[in-house]
C-alpha cells in the first residue's frame, strides 16, 4: 500500500480590511490578510500539503506570484489543481488536519463553515477534513497580531 503524507505551512500579515478569507470562508475582522492572492492562508496550507505528499513543489512554483494573471486569485483555484494532480497521480486523499495559528479572529464559530468548504472543493466527506485553531500565547508575530501562521497535514493513498 502507497501511502503519502505532506506537511504544508503558510504565513499572512495582517493589512487594510474588513475581513479574512480562511479555509474558503469570509470571516469579519477589523483588518484583511495581505497577500498575491486571497491570502487564504488555511487554504495555501492544505494546498502545499498535498503537493508535498505527491513531491511536486509547493503553490509558488505552480502558481508564482510573480505571474500577474494570479493577483487577486481566488484559493480554490490552487486547492483545485493539487487535488486534481493528485487523482491524476493515481491517488485519492485520505484526509488533511488544518491548525490556524492566530489570536484574533476567534475561528471556533466559522470552523464548521470552512470545514465544509474544503470538504466541498477537495469531494471529500466533512468528516475527513479538519479545521481546527490554537494561538501562540501571545507569542511572536502571531501573539502580537501582526498576522495569521497555518500549519497542515494531508495523507494519501494510492488507488
Amino acid at each position: 500500500m502507497d501511502i503519502r503524507l505532506g506537511n504544508g505551512f503558510d504565513v499572512h500579515a495582517f493589512g487594510p480590511g474588513d475581513h479574512v478569507t480562511l479555509c474558503g470562508v469570509q470571516v469579519p475582522h477589523e483588518r484583511g490578510l495581505v497577500g498575491h492572492s486571497d491570502a487564504d492562508v488555511g487554504m495555501h496550507t492544505v494546498t502545499d500539503a498535498i503537493y508535498g505528499a505527491l513531491a511536486r513543489g509547493d503553490i509558488g512554483q505552480h502558481f508564482p506570484p510573480s505571474d500577474p494573471q494570479w493577483k487577486g486569485a481566488a484559493s480554490d483555484i490552487f486547492l483545485r489543481h493539487a487535488v486534481g494532480m493528485a487523482r491524476k497521480m493515481g491517488f485519492e486523499i485520505s484526509n488533511v488536519d488544518c491548525t490556524l495559528i492566530c489570536e484574533e479572529p476567534k475561528i471556533g464559530p466559522h470552523a464548521a463553515k470552512m470545514r465544509s468548504a474544503m470538504a466541498e472543493i477537495m469531494d471529500l466527506d466533512i468528516e475527513r477534513v479538519s479545521v481546527k485553531a490554537t494561538t501562540s500565547e501571545r507569542l511572536g508575530f502571531t501573539g502580537r497580531g501582526e498576522g495569521i501562521a497555518c500549519i497542515a497535514t494531508a495523507a494519501l493513498i494510492k488507488t
